[in-house]
This record gives structure tokens, C-alpha cells and sequence, in this order.
């Protein structure tokens, strides 16, 4: 079976990217548990793409600790007995941080990460989606979220940038990137099989995906 070698798998990308969507639908295929981001349960998120520094380490906050105990909860899971797919990547939960806190804050925020003391189970395949910052505004118009209204295309190309160097050195898991602009892997099954196929096709530590646009 395809996914019998990737007990946890994660999806991960910029906001508006689609990698909730398709980590549902890998965890359907898996018969798989998720472990998703809930942005919406965040009071202060609406608040920070309005008023970046006033709402910022709220916001952080707020994540953090939701993440924290979903991460708590994956480390007592039995990993060998239960697939799980993720929508976010724990380790890269400081990128945010240092996006979007001033010196002071992300100070106190190190301080109150390393004092939980957490860490997730390594992943056994990250996905990376890409896109263009245009095309992940877009795509957050499209969905019409109410607490991504305050979202900007400047704060979507630093995001992606930010992504980026992330990845670049990211080498904790296998990591397939995949470059969604041509993409749809929500609501057809052409272009998921064949993300399936790419998947079952690797053999390196880093491999790419990509399809052109007519």
C-alpha cells in the first residue's frame, strides 16, 4: 500500500495555499485520523490582520498553546498503530514569530516556547505547497473567510519568502515540494492521483512536483 511507509504526514504551505483540503482528502484515502489548524477558535486573529502590532503575540500565543496540547496529545498517540495527516508543521510554528513580533516580544515568546517544552514526532513525509502570493490572495478572496479579511498581498509575498527560507533548510523529514498553481487537488481526482503517483514515486529526501499552465 502506498502510505504504509508514512504513518504522519504533514501538509504544509502559506495561508489560502489549500493544504487543509488536501490533507483531509489524504487522510480519507489513508483512512487516516487529522490533526488540523482551527484558525477560526483564535479571538485575537481578526484583530491582528487589522492591527498587526497590537494584536501580533496574542495571536502567536493563542496558537502556540492550541498547538501545544494537539501536539501533547500526538506524542501519547500510538504511532504504529495510527495514521494521522496534519495541516501544520509544529517546528515551524517560530517562523510566524519572527514574521510578525518585534525584538521584545520574540524574546518572551523563545522563552515560553522552550519552557513547554515541546516536540512533535518527526514527520515521515512533509508536502510543501507553493504558490504565487497573487494566486494565495485569490484564493483567501475566494473562500471568504471573515477573520482573513484584514489579509494583504504584502504580508502574502513576506509569508511566502519566510516559507521558503524555512524549507530551504528544512531536513527533519522527507519533503516533497509541490507547486500548486496548476493544481486542484480539492475537488477533482486527476490532479490528486497524480500527486498520489509522485508520492509513491520518490526516493530521495527532497523531491519536487510541479505541472505547467497552458
Amino acid at each position: 500500500m502506498l502510505f504504509d511507509k508514512y504513518r504522519y504526514v504533514v501538509v504544509e504551505g502559506p495561508i489560502g495555499v489549500g493544504k487543509t483540503s488536501l490533507a483531509q482528502r489524504i487522510a480519507q484515502k489513508m483512512g487516516a485520523g487529522t490533526l488540523l489548524e482551527k484558525p477560526g477558535d483564535n479571538p485575537f486573529l481578526a484583530k491582528f490582520y487589522q492591527d498587526p502590532a497590537r494584536y501580533a503575540l496574542a495571536t502567536q500565543l493563542f496558537f502556540l498553546f492550541q498547538r501545544g496540547n494537539e501536539v501533547r496529545d500526538l506524542q501519547q498517540m500510538d504511532m504504529f498503530r495510527t495514521s494521522t495527516v496534519s495541516d501544520y508543521l509544529f517546528e515551524k510554528d517560530p517562523l510566524f514569530a519572527r514574521l510578525n513580533l518585534n525584538e521584545e516580544e520574540f524574546v518572551l515568546y523563545q522563552q515560553i516556547f522552550r519552557t513547554l517544552q515541546l516536540q512533535a514526532p518527526a514527520p515521515d513525509l512533509v508536502i510543501y505547497l507553493q504558490a504565487a502570493p497573487e494566486t494565495l490572495m485569490e484564493r483567501v478572496r475566494r473562500r471568504a473567510q471573515p477573520y482573513e479579511n484584514g489579509i494583504s498581498e504584502s504580508y502574502l509575498l513576506r509569508l511566502t519568502q519566510s516559507y521558503s527560507d524555512f524549507f530551504y533548510h528544512y531536513d527533519a523529514a522527507p519533503l516533497l515540494m509541490v507547486n500548486s498553481e496548476h493544481l486542484n487537488f480539492a475537488d477533482g481526482d486527476e490532479d490528486f492521483n497524480l500527486l498520489l503517483k509522485r508520492i509513491g514515486e520518490m526516493r530521495g529526501p527532497r523531491e519536487f512536483f510541479s505541472m505547467g499552465g497552458d
